[in-house]
């Protein structure tokens, strides 16, 4: 017999998520062919078999979190499966249309075909269907959260439906706890558990907060030559390489030529050493179902604008429909995020820590600006640096988001590279 062990997920990955069994005991399995899907707080990995044999354990059902290193089935030799076809393989990309429901409900014990719990962001339903007593407003009866895996019953005891633990007295009580606050909650509203991902999400950002001096500048650019550009451009631009001409792109180059005056922003601080990095590894902010992920576009000074836009084009892609790699994730040495996209006019964007410098960019908005001596109407986009102040002096940060403006309002400067 042959144990399915959750592999090591990547650098400060410990646990995941079981998404999907994709066999059922007593199936038939290939080696190599993949038997779950695990799901972490940055992508969705699948569990190939072992060995040739038959699934003859689940020890984990779907949505319990489980540890790098944990044992969650095993496979029996013997019984061979028939090697599958690529196009039979179960997908772990979920379809770009698919969306979570807004009220899930309670449903019988996981299958195959249920949606990874973390995406569907529900309460964990019982192992068979009840009929649900609805304590706490929560649609569960007791009897089934009791059924619930540990991680989950956390949720189940802070909404009152468990006997918590008990704990330590506090030496200054300070209002209602997390339980006292849920077992108010009113029968009509919804209580969710966090998915993995926003649960990773809010511990990196708080520990951006804690370990990094954040600091954030702020500056205009009038991008009227940018849209001079590309409207002037955009269709030879697609019609000779396949992809539209956007704004990231000059961004990218805008910001690569600012690091190199300014290094301060693309660095990394290492115990007692600053790390000034020679490459220019970008991670470009990418919505997804799951939540925000930054993909790493790799070597962003030797890309052409074309090549800029065709790796953005390929890594939001693969990002919506779940494909991303691990590696596709690591080692960026600076951000660039769009609020602009969904109307954001200003923001404080988090750092990505440990990187020490994040672009924000923002809608462009008609403005009335002084051009000279006149009153003129421009197209205007705020834009945002925030940066780690241990590294970066405020005159740098400021500079360099200057150095930004000034090749974004006069591109031709990023073209003779000045």
């Amino acid at each position: 017999m042959a144990d399915l062990v959750v592999p090591p997920l990547g650098e400060s990955i410990s646990e995941a998520v079981v998404a999907k069994w994709l066999k059922q005991v007593g199936d038939a399995v290939a080696i190599d062919e993949p038997i779950a899907e695990l799901e972490t707080d940055k992508i969705t990995v699948q569990l190939p078999s072992p060995i040739a044999g038959a699934l003859s354990e689940q020890r984990s059902a779907v949505g319990a979190t489980v540890k790098v290193g944990e044992v969650i089935g095993a496979v029996e030799p013997g019984k061979a499966g028939a090697k599958p076809s690529p196009s039979a393989s179960p997908s772990a990309s979920p379809s770009p249309s698919a969306s979570p429901s807004p009220s899930p409900s309670p449903s019988p014990s996981p299958s195959p075909s249920r949606a990874p719990a973390a995406a569907a962001a529900a309460v964990p339903a019982p192992a068979a269907p009840r009929s649900p007593a609805a304590p706490s407003g929560n649609g569960l009866d007791k009897d089934s959260l009791l059924r619930l895996t540990p991680s989950q019953r956390v949720t189940a005891r802070e909404v009152g439906t468990l006997p918590s633990a008990p704990s330590a007295p506090s030496a200054a009580p300070a209002g209602p706890n997390d339980a006292e606050r849920l077992g108010r909650v009113d029968p009509r509203d919804e209580v969710v558990p966090m998915s993995s991902l926003r649960k990773r999400v809010a511990e990196r950002l708080v520990q951006a907060q804690h370990e990094a001096a954040s600091l954030t500048t702020f500056n205009e650019v009038d991008m009227s030559a940018v849209m001079e550009l590309r409207g002037k451009y955009k269709d030879s631009f697609e019609k000779a390489h396949g992809v539209k001409l956007g704004f990231m792109s000059f961004f990218v180059k805008a910001c690569v030529a600012a690091a190199k005056l300014f290094p301060g922003v693309n660095a990394e601080i290492i115990g007692g050493s600053i790390v000034y990095k020679k490459h220019y590894d970008f991670g470009i902010a990418v919505s997804t179902q799951k939540g925000l992920v930054v993909p790493v576009l790799r070597d962003c000074d030797t890309r052409s604008f074309a090549g800029i836009e065709k790796g953005i084009g390929e890594l939001a892609e693969r990002a919506r429909t779940g494909k991303l790699t691990l590696p596709d994730l690591q080692d960026g040495t600076f951000t660039i995020t769009n609020g602009g996209i969904y109307g954001s006019m200003m923001s404080t964007p988090l750092l990505n820590y440990p990187q020490t410098g994040i672009l924000g960019m923002h809608n462009i908005v008609k403005r009335a600006v002084v051009v000279g001596d006149a009153v003129v109407v421009r197209p205007m986009m705020y834009v945002a640096l925030s940066y780690d102040h241990r590294v970066v002096d405020g005159k740098e940060a400021v500079s360099f988001l200057v150095a930004v403006k000034e090749r974004l309002e006069a591109p031709d400067r990023m073209l003779v590279e000045v």
